[in-house]
């Protein structure tokens, strides 16, 4: 449907050589994006553009650290020469610590905030200026279910999701009077290579994920491509400022009682 159709469109996915920024890539690409991917891994990008490209899709990368300022201004300034107007952001690459606040090494947590708060404006503040010029542009925010909630052992990923959400909606306040849309994404808890030593019977974590989340599964990465696909889309050019959780309804719920 030309509504969700994305040919003729570029679309930056920061840190999108695998997991969640993967797959959200890949529906991108499905609806007819180009992609362009960041990452600070050689190897990495390598193996995802080889990735991409197996399967037809127009894929090129770019290796820098987001939260480099002058290297994210001229990389941006590279896209923009060797592929035209960026049309779409993906704001994916982030990091997570799991120490518990008291222990936790204050440089640890000032990365953490460093990669997936700052970075991201970083790159909104540059990619928007040519969004502003030409008065069209659609940015995402990956967030999590740490936008919302708390849990131990992640309080510097909690604090910068957090934030993620509050940049989000000021972004979208300001920038909307130029016809870019600014909205997050807030996965739940996703079957990942990162997730696969604790999705296994008998381990507490899994089965808590499973009974906590209604939908009574962890995620599958192409459950995030639909939505992915619908905010970098004319389908959602009147929504700004929204994360929508892809979560299987965990937040919706209190969970189960004991004794059900």
């Amino acid at each position: 449907m030309e509504l969700f159709s994305l040919k003729g469109k570029t679309a930056v996915i920061t840190g999108g050589t695998h997991g969640l920024g993967m797959a959200m890539a890949e529906g991108l690409a499905m609806a007819g994006a180009k992609l362009i991917i960041t990452s600070t891994t050689p190897a990495k990008l390598e193996d995802a553009l080889t990735h991409y490209k197996a399967q037809g899709y127009e894929a090129s990368g770019y290796i820098f650290d987001v939260t480099d300022e002058t290297a994210a201004t001229e990389n941006v300034a590279k896209m923009e020469a060797e592929h035209g107007s960026i049309d779409i952001l993906v704001n994916n690459a982030g990091i997570i610590k799991r120490v518990l606040a008291v222990d936790m090494p204050i440089e640890d947590f000032r990365r953490v905030i460093d990669v997936d708060l700052v970075g991201a404006f970083i790159m909104s503040r540059q990619v928007a200026k040519g969004m502003i010029a030409r008065r069209s542009g659609k940015i995402i925010n990956i967030c999590s279910m740490m936008s919302e909630l708390g849990r131990t052992n992640v309080t510097a990923y909690a604090a910068a999701k957090g934030g993620l959400k509050m940049l989000t909606r000021n972004l979208a306040t300001e920038w909307a009077p130029y016809n870019i849309q600014v909205n997050g994404i807030g996965p739940g808890y996703y079957a990942t290579t990162q997730t696969a030593p604790i999705r296994v019977d008998g381990n507490p974590f899994n089965e808590f994920i499973i009974s906590r989340t209604p939908a009574g599964r962890w995620g599958d990465p192409q459950d995030l491509a639909g939505t992915a696909i619908f905010l970098a889309s004319g389908a959602s050019n009147f929504i700004n400022g929204q994360i929508i959780y892809v979560d299987g309804g965990l937040l919706a719920t209190i969970g189960k009682p004991a004794n059900e």
